[in-house]
């Protein structure tokens, strides 16, 4: 007998455009009021108790989300809408009806049986509760860090502190108070998995009861309340190459989620953001300066020192009537990259005092009269 219909976003009661916060607060709220600890013997809460981790399982996945929303508009599930119309194909597989091919049906990512494995993680099926599982990787994890300018500009160390998942060091992993021992999950028979059917197809998803693990602590450990793992601040160094920019990448091996059963574990992908200073700014490899003078070295000329990015003040000439807006470019000191390496330029930005002493105001007034200015 074919499996019910299930829509999971009818299972966790949300609307379709539900944001990934909204979807794990009901979650919450629906796995505390189901969960089997808190209906003994109730053989429908724990059904319940299973329908919602499979739902949040998918909806919880941003790639696997995207999956099960292309396939329910084409109706793979059965409750499609605006879809082109099938029929089941013996062995597998859909017919489109005339006039929808079937490469539109897949929608560029391969067969149905193909998506149904990535969606749901089919791999190689084994039966009881002694199925070996093969070692998985851990989860790539990804950070944005903010790097301040003059370290993205010339490069250098950066550390950093990044929140990873691990395995608890209390327990082990397993989730039980040390010295305590583990039951089988009666959820999953110790298996670490659960069957469903969604529109007809039986899939196997790892069990919400357990976190896939197949035991159950006796007594859960006060570390991790009995997940097995926690969420540990990680300090890490990273080297910013000269001349980082917004958006750049640097992936780091094996500094992510640990794997699970001995797997390899994940990347560390970090996202560079250069923060913006309060003097130098940045186009390419030149870095851009205002730098204001007054009046009478605007007139007169003069020489002033300017800071550069390396940290050194360059002593540059303001040649006499030198007007506001007036840029000067200092050869090589801007950003190096690699065997190239851009300039700084320099724009002045001439001040008038908005006050002037009674010995200033009368130069001014004799400078005006001796040059016919009038005033």
């Amino acid at each position: 007998m074919a499996a019910a219909k299930k829509d999971f976003y009818e299972t966790l009661g949300v609307p379709e455009k539900a944001s990934q916060e909204d979807i794990k607060k009901a979650y919450r709220k629906l796995a505390k009021q189901h969960h089997p600890d808190a209906n003994p013997g109730d053989g429908a809460a724990a059904e319940r108790f299973k329908e919602i981790g499979e739902a949040y399982s998918v909806l919880s996945d941003p790639a696997k989300r995207k999956q099960y929303d292309q396939m329910r508009k084409l109706g793979a599930f059965g409750f499609g809408r605006g879809g082109p119309e099938r029929t089941a194909r013996p062995g597998g597989g859909f017919q489109a009806e005339p006039g929808v091919s079937f490469e539109d049906l897949q929608g560029g990512f391969g067969s149905f049986s193909d998506l149904f494995s990535s969606l749901f993680d089919l791999g190689k099926k084994g039966s009881g509760p002694q199925r070996k599982r093969e070692p998985a990787r851990g989860q790539h994890v990804e950070y944005v860090v903010e790097v301040p300018f003059l370290t993205a500009a010339r490069g250098g160390k950066l550390p950093i502190e990044v929140a990873i998942t691990e395995d608890c060091a209390t327990c082990g992993g397993d989730g039980a108070k040390p010295g305590t021992p583990l039951r089988t999950c009666k959820e999953c028979g110790g298996s670490g998995t659960v069957s469903f059917g969604q529109g007809g197809f039986a899939v196997k998803r790892p069990c919400p009861a357990c976190f896939g693990r197949g035991k159950l602590p006796e007594t859960p450990c006060a570390s991790c309340e009995g997940r097995g793992t926690v969420r540990q601040r990680r300090k890490i160094v990273i080297n910013v190459q000269p001349g980082v920019e917004t958006g750049s990448r640097v992936r780091l091996s094996g500094q992510g989620e640990r794997g699970k059963g001995g797997g390899p574990a994940g990347d560390l992908i970090i996202t560079f953001k250069a923060m913006p200073h309060r003097f130098f700014r940045r186009e390419g490899l030149d870095i851009h300066v205002t730098v204001p003078i007054n009046i009478v070295q605007a007139t007169l000329g003069s020489k002033i020192r300017v800071s550069t990015i390396r940290g050194k003040k360059v002593v540059l000439r303001i040649p006499a009537g030198t007007q506001t807006g007036t840029k000067f470019r200092i050869r090589g000191q801007g950003i190096e990259k690699g065997d190239r390496t851009g300039d700084q330029y320099v724009e002045v930005r001439v001040e008038v005092p908005d006050r002037l002493s009674d010995e200033e105001q009368k130069a001014m007034e004799e400078f005006a009269e001796a040059s016919g200015l009038k005033h």
